[in-house]
């Protein structure tokens, strides 16, 4: 385990946290993933610090489930609160900096069809 950052474009939002060097990363087709190119790792919400909330802007749609956060001045998701994992956070891998963080294997996940396949995607991360 090692401490790693993730941070929007213009660095007014950062999350720090500790997670292991090479992780799994999970690709979803669901239609805000494909659509902002969001690649996921879970990494636990207790021991991660978020900077720069006061930057933050909250989006939700469907069900309101998940908590995606924006920044609200370069528009960039670092991270979010997935509706699959509400006790993690989804931090995109390309927002991590200095590639801490390498993909160990990659998890195709059919989000289209997501209340058919989540129970799939809980078991592989």
């Amino acid at each position: 385990m090692a401490r790693h950052k993730a941070s929007c474009h213009c660095g007014a939002v950062s999350l720090d946290f500790e997670a292991p060097a090479h992780m799994s990363v999970t690709i979803c087709n669901c239609s805000i993933c494909k659509k902002t190119g969001h690649q996921h790792i879970f990494v636990p919400q207790s021991g991660a610090i978020i900077s720069g909330k006061e930057n933050l802007s909250l989006y939700t749609f469907g069900t309101g489930a998940a908590k995606h956060y924006f920044c609200k001045i370069c528009g960039t998701k670092p991270f979010y609160i997935p509706k699959s994992h509400p006790e993690d956070y989804s931090v995109n891998l390309r927002c991590v900096v200095g590639d801490t963080i390498t993909a160990s294997e990659t998890i195709e996940f059919d989000g289209q069809n997501w209340e058919k396949n989540i129970d799939s995607l809980r078991s592989k991360t």
